[in-house]
């Protein structure tokens, strides 16, 4: 049975290991956007031995390229994006120390295997729903890539950020046991 869950950020192990797929998970604290560009960066500054933008140890990356801020309010709209296309450069960050990440959408079984060689999740965002995600982001700051337009990396600081475990630290995997289990 799906529980609900509130985690803190930077994300420890034993929390994970504690969460099912299905499950609803609250999300405060600081997580990070990036889409396959600036993914695409911080694989190269792995692959050259240099420092990353921000500690990647314990964190979250949201896969999101916002819409602009209106007046009064720290972001756009901020809904999901595709994270099939953070699959080739997610292992590497995954083996940096990154603990989750957020999109929509399955994950290849690359990603998968590496999630669980690093006790780390997949968490699914309410896809639609970009508003209503976008209520729970209290500030928001580039910190790298501004070049990058609205996939520049941005820091963003959460508040019961609403998402679902799609894939647990066990291999398990939403996408593939849902289809299953409605298909009998």
């Amino acid at each position: 049975m799906p529980k609900t869950k509130y985690l803190q950020t930077p994300l420890k192990e034993d929390e994970l290991a504690q969460l099912q797929i299905g499950d609803k998970v609250f999300i405060t604290g600081i997580i990070y956007t990036g889409r396959d560009a600036a993914h695409k960066r911080l694989v190269e500054l792995l692959e050259k031995n240099e420092e990353l933008p921000f500690d990647i140890k314990g964190q979250v990356i949201y896969y999101v390229g916002p819409a602009p801020a209106p007046p009064g309010k720290p972001i756009g709209s901020a809904g999901p994006t595709t994270s099939y296309r953070m699959d080739p450069y997610a292992p590497a960050l995954l083996d940096a120390g990154l603990k989750a990440m957020i999109g929509k959408g399955p994950r290849s079984q690359l990603v998968i295997d590496s999630m669980v060689k690093n006790k780390a999740v997949y968490f699914a965002a309410i896809g639609g729903a970009a508003v209503v995600v976008a209520e729970s982001i209290k500030e928001a700051k580039v910190i790298a890539y501004e070049d990058l337009g609205t996939e520049a990396i941005r820091e963003l600081r959460v508040e019961n950020f609403p998402c679902i475990v799609a894939n647990d630290i066990y291999g398990k995997d939403i996408y593939q046991e849902g289809v299953e289990k409605y298909k009998r």
